[in-house]
This record gives structure tokens, C-alpha cells and sequence, in this order.
């Protein structure tokens, strides 16, 4: 095998049309662009949406609801995913560092405590928030529960 017996693979590589070039290539007189017309003439381009005069469907179908701008997002984390956690590092308190050291939140995420599954141990939890089962659930247990802020 040498450089000069490289070729493509076989259909990888196809010639391109040239089309208004005569009638003899099949593709002369109006080029496959229609008889007259703003599409026929050179530098035509239609505007985004445009559906030829009809009324285009981002106007058709109605608007709705409504995106609160100062909306605060949470990453939710339950109480047995604090459980795992806590037995496979043998953790007493859990706080933002250990839960993005083990992966479950990004450096800029919020994290609220959430109410599902149980705790088998006492641990004392710090978030950005907490679900009113979480928290009973985490007090039960003889654990604290302690607001961050962002």
C-alpha cells in the first residue's frame, strides 16, 4: 500500500450538477428554479418562518404562559440519596462541598432537600432549602438543618 493507491471510499465522493449550463446538460432554461418569480432571481433568500404569504405558524398558534425572570431553580436531592452518601463515605454532616465532590451538584446549582426515602442515621444537613418532610424527617433522627445562602 502506497499514497498513490489512496482512493475514497466507493459513493463517498459524487460530482456536483451545474445547472443553466445549456440544454444539453439536462438542466438549462430556467435551472430547476421555476418559470418567473422572486425564487427565480439571483439573491433571492426567504425570511425565517416565511410560508409564502400564508399566515406563517409562529403567528398561528397563540401564545402562552409565562417565564418568571427571577425564578430560583433547585437541584433536588432526597434523603436516601444523603443516606447512600453518607454510608459509602462515613459522613456525619453533609454539606454543598461533599455533595459536589461526589458528583450530584454543579458548582453554580442550588440544592433543596427533598422528602423521599428515610435516614437511617443522624446527620446534619446543610442546603439552600428544604422540603417540610425533609426537614421533619432529618429532626427526627436527632439531625440539624441549616439554610445557605447563594
Amino acid at each position: 500500500m502506497n499514497l498513490s493507491s489512496l482512493k475514497p471510499a466507493k459513493g463517498s465522493v459524487r460530482n456536483n450538477v451545474r445547472r443553466g449550463r445549456g440544454t444539453g446538460s439536462g438542466m438549462g432554461g430556467t435551472a430547476t428554479r421555476g418559470h418567473k418569480g422572486a425564487q427565480s432571481r439571483s439573491g433571492y433568500s426567504a425570511k425565517r418562518g416565511f410560508e409564502g404569504g400564508q399566515m406563517p405558524l409562529q403567528r398561528r398558534v397563540p401564545k402562552f404562559g409565562f417565564k418568571n425572570p427571577f425564578r430560583k431553580e433547585y437541584n433536588g436531592i432526597n434523603l436516601d440519596t444523603l443516606q447512600k452518601l453518607a454510608e459509602a463515605k462515613k459522613l456525619s454532616s453533609i454539606d454543598f462541598a461533599s455533595l459536589l465532590e461526589s458528583g450530584l451538584v454543579s458548582k453554580r446549582d442550588r440544592v433543596k432537600i427533598l422528602g423521599r426515602g428515610e435516614l437511617k442515621s443522624k446527620l446534619d444537613v446543610k442546603a439552600h432549602a428544604f422540603s417540610a418532610t425533609a426537614k421533619a424527617a432529618i429532626e427526627a433522627k436527632g439531625g440539624t438543618t441549616t439554610i445557605i445562602e447563594a
